[in-house]
């Protein structure tokens, strides 16, 4: 039974945060069969909650959200110490490079458009978890 709780422990958990419960879901189908606890947010303001009661290992935001956009986000984020070491990646569903610029000028890990093809998405994010060192 120990080693089942050391399994829970040890599994990278991935916050997901958009205001499309479609989306979401989708999200949770993609990475069901995975290794990675995954945890979605409808919101900046539930992002928040989430990120205080269990930190994540990466973020994964949409950037067009109401209330809370995503940039507004990643700044309250990466404002905290606490949290200041978490990989952070954008998403969104249009092309924009007004938004791709502001993503890289912000420092954010990586952009990914929604309409990226499963393998490439969980590519990224293998990758941004491997340099991921405890938490």
């Amino acid at each position: 039974m120990a080693k089942d709780n050391t399994t829970k422990k040890s599994k990278k958990t991935i916050l997901f945060i958009d205001d499309e419960p479609a989306w979401l879901e989708a999200v949770r189908l993609l990475f069901k069969e995975t290794p990675f606890r995954i945890v979605t947010a409808d919101g900046g303001k539930a992002a928040l909650k989430e990120i205080h009661k269990k930190r994540p290992d990466l973020i994964m935001s949409d950037v067009r959200m109401p209330h809370i956009n995503g940039f507004d986000l990643y700044e309250q984020v990466k404002h905290n110490p606490k949290y200041k070491s978490i990989p952070y990646v954008f998403m969104s569903s249009i092309d924009d490079f007004d938004a791709k610029r502001t993503a890289k000028e912000l420092g954010a890990d990586g952009y990914i458009e929604k309409s990226s093809d499963s393998d490439q998405i969980k590519t990224i994010i293998i990758d941004l978890l491997s340099r991921v060192k405890g938490g």
